[in-house]
């Protein structure tokens, strides 16, 4: 395996590198909030519109669709644009698309406007993770890619109680009005957050970042097909989960946002602590990849509780086994995206995560037009069964070698490094 090096040493001091991981928190939050605004409403505006499970599908998968390709390109477009620059135009983009979705009038617009808002958001894990990577150490790295993705878990923690309610105020249009407002405080937070610091001083790569370059690795490969066989079930958390308490639980949207932020809160605390017990691991002469692995192993035996959600009693108990669900997510998440950092240079994180992304995806992509008539003409079970074994499989594909060694720590990436 060719070896890939790079300087590790933080380019910002430690106070601005943890403030902007602060304001990378809530860039994640933000966007997570934003998407779920429709997810919390949708009982509402599906029946507005007319819509049935499959029409309300393919307006998921038109979002899906864009963020699934800018991904990709957006990881590519941080490597190239730098977090500082690149994360503020993703951020631009997806406000005003959240502000069009206070205007739409069907199916149609309503899909075009999920679909502008998959654009912005495409680019916000890559410029995270990339953030957080190249201003922590890294020995803090897993602790600063978990702060900075966790904030994903509070926005959906949010937005059901808050979208609820201010919806059941100034109506669904207003939700989104807002969430578009807020994105443009984010950026205004942003700007401030780098005065007095000069621009980027971007190190010249020691090799060219390419897709082909990065997909011809093995161990990319398998980051990739690993993303594909789970992302799907973090798809349906995301957009099928209150019209599933809807449909099938009988809950209104006030008992919706009175129950579902629950799930994300549990997301959200353990994406944190889960990075820094990786760290703590990693401290203690544990291996990175062996820390990694061992604490995502734990979180995929957690995962068929999921299935069990589907055949609980009442809809308290299937939200504590959906948290279940999310408590193992989190751990595996913040394992992932940081083992992610671990495997490429810092200058090829962003596209390296816009990759997986772009697997999972897909991936998401496809399993949301079969949710939909799969939720139509049976019920949501069967897609509680097969979210219960995506995670093992999962596992499975990150630990097959197929005789190639995958031991690509930090030091093999950094070491021997001229400052």
């Amino acid at each position: 395996m060719t070896s890939v090096t790079s300087s590790s040493t933080p380019t910002i001091s430690p106070s601005r590198a943890w403030m902007l991981c602060v304001l990378l928190f809530f860039a994640t939050a933000l966007s997570f909030l934003d998407r779920q605004v429709l997810s919390v409403l949708a009982p509402e505006i599906t029946a507005e519109f007319g819509m049935s499970n499959t029409v309300y599908a393919r307006v998921v998968f038109a979002f899906v669709l864009s963020y699934t390709v800018m991904f990709a390109l957006g990881g590519r477009l941080m490597d190239a644009l730098g977090t500082r620059v690149g994360l503020a135009l993703s951020v631009g983009v997806w406000s005003v698309a959240s502000a069009a979705h206070s205007l739409v009038t069907g199916p149609w617009s309503l899909g075009a406007a999920r679909f502008f808002l998959g654009v912005g958001e495409g680019a916000c894990f890559p410029a995270a993770t990339k953030g957080a990577v190249e201003w922590m150490p890294t020995e803090r790295r897993a602790f600063g890619v978990g702060l900075a993705n966790g904030g994903s878990a509070f926005g959906a923690v949010l937005a059901p109680p808050l979208c609820a309610w201010w919806a059941g105020a100034f109506g669904w249009r207003a939700a989104f009005a807002a969430t578009a407002g807020l994105g443009l405080l984010w950026l205004v937070g942003w700007h401030l957050a780098f005065l007095g610091e000069k621009s980027p001083r971007r190190k010249p790569a020691s090799h060219h970042v390419s897709f082909s370059g990065l997909l011809g690795r093995p161990e990319v490969r398998r980051l990739l097909l690993a993303r594909f066989c789970f992302d799907p079930v973090f798809y349906f958390y995301m957009f099928w989960i209150p019209k599933y308490l809807s449909e099938e639980r009988g809950l209104s949207i006030t008992e919706i946002g009175a129950l579902t932020w629950i799930p994300f809160l549990v997301l959200g605390l353990t994406n944190v602590a889960a990075g820094r017990v990786s760290d703590l691991l990693v401290a203690r002469g544990w291996p990175v990849r062996r820390s990694r692995l061992t604490l995502m192993l734990f979180a995929a035996l957690l995962t068929p509780a999921s299935w069990l959600a589907a055949l609980a009693g009442t809809a308290a108990l299937a939200i504590a086994l959906m948290s279940v669900l999310m408590f193992a997510h989190g751990i595996w998440i913040a394992n992932f995206i940081t083992l992610i950092g671990d495997t490429v240079a810092p200058e090829e994180t962003g596209t390296a995560v816009g990759l997986t992304g772009t697997s999972g995806g897909v991936a998401g992509m496809l399993s949301s037009l079969v949710v939909g008539p799969v939720a139509d003409h049976f019920s949501f079970t069967p897609v509680f069964l097969a979210s219960a074994l995506l995670y093992p499989a999962a596992w499975l594909v990150l630990v097959a070698r197929r005789g190639q060694r995958f031991e690509l720590h930090p030091e093999d990436i950094h070491e021997n490094t001229t400052p």
